[in-house]
């Protein structure tokens, strides 16, 4: 199944950082972490994430020896439009597929 948050945003690797944050937004991530998860690549990643750290968008939680750890700052108020977005996107994309799965049974 293709991604319906990236499919309605666009597929580009600020959106893939922005819907593996969203998707796991309660927890921190290293930055090994964030660009695997993401599938961007890390010079991407250290392009993309100093302005979103500048944003207010992601926000350095802790450091575990050399590691940074980064977490979506859910009480940014453009986050929050985005976590509705997203779960309003995915609540849509399941409601479409159990239509689906109605319609064949």
């Amino acid at each position: 199944m293709e991604n319906a948050f990236l499919e309605f945003l666009g597929n580009n690797p600020n959106t893939k950082l922005l819907e593996f944050l969203i998707t796991g937004r309660e927890f921190d991530y290293s930055l090994t972490d964030l660009a695997e998860n993401a599938g961007i690549g890390w010079s991407t990643l250290h392009r993309i994430l100093p302005r979103l750290e500048k944003q207010g968008i992601v926000v350095k939680t802790r450091e575990i020896g050399r590691a940074k750890l980064y977490k979506l700052n859910q009480q940014n108020e453009e986050v929050k439009k985005l976590i509705s977005i997203y779960d309003g996107i995915i609540k849509k994309r399941l409601e479409q597929l159990e239509e689906k799965e109605a319609i064949k049974a």
